[in-house]
């Protein structure tokens, strides 16, 4: 018992606990019973009762719960909260799960079946990203929304369903919808988590009603707030402010999505109760300033957080956010840590009971976690640094993120697979414009309607907070080490979890504590010089880099000047592209050649033209896909950079490197209509560049017939280093690899792509051939050096050599 001594007992004696067992019993019978079983959610229901009664005779002594008066109105108060909420965890909560569980739809959606569904919307619909590959352009095609039934048809018979549904639908025609609007629909129905059943939709819906005037109106303000922001802002920031205000992520780049995810600041993507006590804390100071009384300044900030429910939609999550944002306000307010647990505890009870699917969202748990936080850690905390002689207000800009973190670092977890050692540094730099950004936010999408010009200057305002978040967000992630990978899920979560205790309780032994910090501090002498400080990249003398952009291309070459580089090709993601330009150290970019216009190898070229000095794009004969041709213009046109046409026999040349177009031969330059993904790669520019590292041939997608008219043309494709065609597909033909002879052959995939590249036969017949073979997923970013040694960033065998 010495980990549990007074030091820990003190504090549980010190505040309300009467409400929080029960708060626990009723979200663990919600989360079994949607997971596992009704009949759960009933044994720890009737488990929770007996407890109370236990505690109601006295059968549970304890050195917290007995002794003096207090202690014993705090265990009948915990006695009569067990036995309530046990019976109702056992009587509606369970008969709900009850009748989730037995809903007939869920028999026709384990088989398949396709369903007619009469529905209201619960939520908006959601967009669901998705990277681009081939011709398909990145973005959001699908998106997912809530909805609950009020009819159900399977086979032209009626099935008696009133459960909530899952629908996977096209964003197209659907994008627009609103919560409270009815619509008919159908599709194929599929086994839901925690919906009766996903109806998989293809078409658009039929007979939507109008939505009710409030969601009319919240929507025109956030269209306004979206058009202020994207006049007078970048698009990365005009995304961003959207997320900010009222969770909207719509209009926001994936690659900011990722960073903030890895920096562990994914939470000022979403609506969550720091929104509205930052809306509500606004409210107050502005009534405090005019000088009205304790109760109108209650009102006022209650009819403000009202609105901005409003604003951002009724939607589960949203009215989660108010109930748990209302808790830290009057935390907040009040300064009163016992007032606080309880209404935290309350805000459990009846959100679970209200709708038990509360119990299994990763939200819910972030938000009611973050609030445990504040009410219990946060404040001990900034008193003990206080204590220390600290500022108060630097106190509470370090405690809060830490014990924020610290709580909500399982689920985290548990959702994203990773566990961000960056995340509490990011957030404290981020936090003092978190508030300013949210209220400027809000005021556009007030005024944006009757007053665009005014909502642009809030939208304005907002602009260099907007910048500093995004920065904070990209440089925490691109830290060597910032995240670690962790089991996601559950118990990926539980894991961590029970970790965290673990430290947490030895580390108040003082042997144990100098040990842990001993442990770190070898950690940072060895990983920091080795990861960050020194890492040996990029090598001195390279040529040429193979940079690890997932499944695409994007190859650098060495001009011979300093931060100077050409490249071939941009890879999906924007967010990779740049980051490998940003360890190779190049600023200036006289050339960026795309070898064809499938998404894989275009899609990073947004970042590449905003934060790099870019002389011109070339590209080669071929104009599809449409959309694609469209995009690279329009961002070059917006960047003003040239757009080049680059013809086979045409060289092109620098100091230290010179660039030969050697195909295609037979050139498709049709600007409309369709062609298969075939054609389109083969009409890929095949080019060799001449560095000081020999010679390295770029074939892009090249396939059978362009690589047979390059043999017929009797092209000279001999290199030192081969770029193999189309990610090292089986469409590689032995005649051409034999006729290049390469002693390095570089493949540029992604790591468990679903096109099963490289093929073993293409690796098998490569290696036969005495070539040494690399792969991007296995060896990270590939340099070529000048003596045509290798060295491979990602190595899993150690460090850059």
């Amino acid at each position: 018992m010495r980990l549990l001594n007074r030091d820990v007992l003190e504090p549980l004696r010190t505040r309300d606990w009467r409400l929080a067992p029960a708060a626990v019993v009723v979200w663990l019978a919600g989360f079994t019973g949607l997971l596992v079983s009704w009949w759960l959610a009933v044994a720890i229901g009737a488990l929770g009762g007996v407890l109370g009664l236990c505690l109601l005779r006295g059968w549970l002594p304890s050195a917290w719960l007995d002794g003096d008066a207090r202690s014993r109105w705090l265990r009948r108060g915990m006695g009569w909260a067990l036995v309530v909420c046990g019976a109702l965890s056992v009587m509606p909560t369970a008969l709900r799960l009850r009748s989730w569980e037995q809903d007939p739809l869920r028999a026709h959606a384990a088989r398949g079946e396709t369903a007619r569904l009469a529905v209201v919307l619960a939520d908006r619909p959601r967009p669901i990203f998705s990277e681009g590959f081939g011709g398909q352009q990145a973005g959001a095609r699908l998106a997912s929304v809530s909805a609950d039934v009020r009819h159900a048809e399977v086979k032209g018979q009626a099935v008696p369903s009133t459960g909530s549904v899952l629908l996977l639908v096209p964003l197209s025609g659907w994008g627009n919808l609103l919560p409270g609007q009815e619509l008919r629909t159908e599709g194929q129905l599929a086994p839901g988590d925690t919906v009766v059943a996903v109806l998989r939709v293809r078409g658009p819906p039929n007979g939507v009603t109008p939505a009710p005037v409030w969601q009319r109106a919240a929507e025109g303000m956030r269209a306004g707030l979206r058009a202020a922001a994207g006049d007078v802002l970048s698009a990365e920031s005009a995304g961003l402010l959207p997320a900010l205000v009222v969770g909207d992520t719509s209009g926001l780049p994936h690659r900011v999505v990722d960073e903030f995810r890895a920096a562990g600041m994914a939470h000022l993507l979403a609506v969550s109760g720091a929104n509205l006590a930052i809306v509500g804390v606004a409210t107050l100071l502005l009534l405090r300033t005019m000088r009205l009384g304790p109760r109108s300044c209650a009102a006022g900030a209650g009819l403000t957080l009202l609105g901005f429910v409003v604003l951002a939609g009724p939607e589960p999550s949203v009215l989660r956010a108010a109930v748990m944002g209302g808790v830290g306000l009057l935390a907040l307010v009040v300064g009163r840590e016992r007032a606080a647990l309880p209404a935290l505890a309350v805000s459990v009870v009846v959100l679970v009971l209200h709708d038990p699917a509360m119990a299994t969202s990763f939200g819910f748990a972030l938000s009611v976690l973050a609030t445990g936080a504040l009410v219990l850690l946060a404040t001990r905390w900034t008193r003990s640094m206080t204590g220390r002689g600290v500022p108060r207000m630097i106190a509470e800009s370090v405690a809060v993120p830490a014990a924020a973190h610290l709580v909500t670092a399982p689920v985290v977890a548990g959702m994203s697979g990773q566990v961000s050692l960056v995340a509490i540094g990011a957030n404290l730099l981020a936090a003092p414009v978190v508030a300013p950004a949210t209220v400027l936010g809000l005021l556009s999408a007030l005024v944006a309607g009757p007053l665009p010009w005014l909502g642009e200057v809030f939208a304005w305002l907002a602009g260099p907070a907007l910048y500093w978040m995004i920065q904070v967000g990209r440089h925490a992630a691109a830290i060597p080490g910032g995240a670690l990978e962790w089991p996601t899920g559950w118990w990926g979560g539980t894991l961590l979890a029970l970790v965290l205790v673990a430290i947490l309780l030895l580390a108040r032994l003082r042997r144990v504590r100098v040990l842990l910090v001993a442990v770190a501090v070898s950690l940072l002498v060895v990983l920091v010089p080795g990861r960050v400080l020194a890492p040996g990249w990029p090598p001195a003398g390279w040529s040429a880099v193979a940079c690890d952009v997932g499944q695409g291309d994007a190859v650098v070459l060495a001009t011979g000047e300093p931060e100077r580089a050409v490249l071939v090709d941009t890879g999906p993601d924007p967010g990779a592209v740049a980051g490998c330009l940003d360890r190779l150290g190049v600023s200036r970019i006289p050339l960026v050649i795309l070898t064809h216009l499938h998404a894989d190898h275009i899609g990073g070229l947004s970042a590449v033209l905003d934060e790099r000095e870019v002389g011109a794009v070339a590209v080669g004969s071929g104009r599809l896909p449409v959309w694609a041709w469209r995009d690279v213009r329009s961002r070059a046109e917006r960047s003003d950079v040239p757009v080049m046409w680059l013809a086979t026999g045409q060289r092109l040349d620098w100091p230290g490197l010179r660039i030969e177009v050697l195909g295609p031969h037979n050139a498709d330059t049709r600007q409309e209509g369709e062609a298969s993904g075939t054609e389109i790669n083969n009409g890929s520019l095949v080019i060799r560049a001449t560095t000081g590292g020999g010679r390295i041939l770029l074939t892009g997608d090249v396939e059978l017939a362009a690589q047979a008219d390059l043999l017929d043309n009797a092209t000279d494709l001999t290199a030192d280093v081969l770029k193999v065609p189309h990610h090292g597909s089986r469409y590689t033909a032995k005649e051409f690899l034999d006729v290049i002879r390469p002693r390095i052959a570089v493949i540029s995939v992604g790591a468990g792509n679903r096109y099963g590249h490289p093929n073993p036969t293409t690796v098998a017949r490569l290696t036969a051939a005495g070539a040494m073979v690399l792969r991007t997923d296995q060896d990270g970013d590939i340099a070529i050096t000048g003596d045509l040694s290798v060295v491979r960033r990602g190595d899993p065998r150690g460090p850059p050599h």
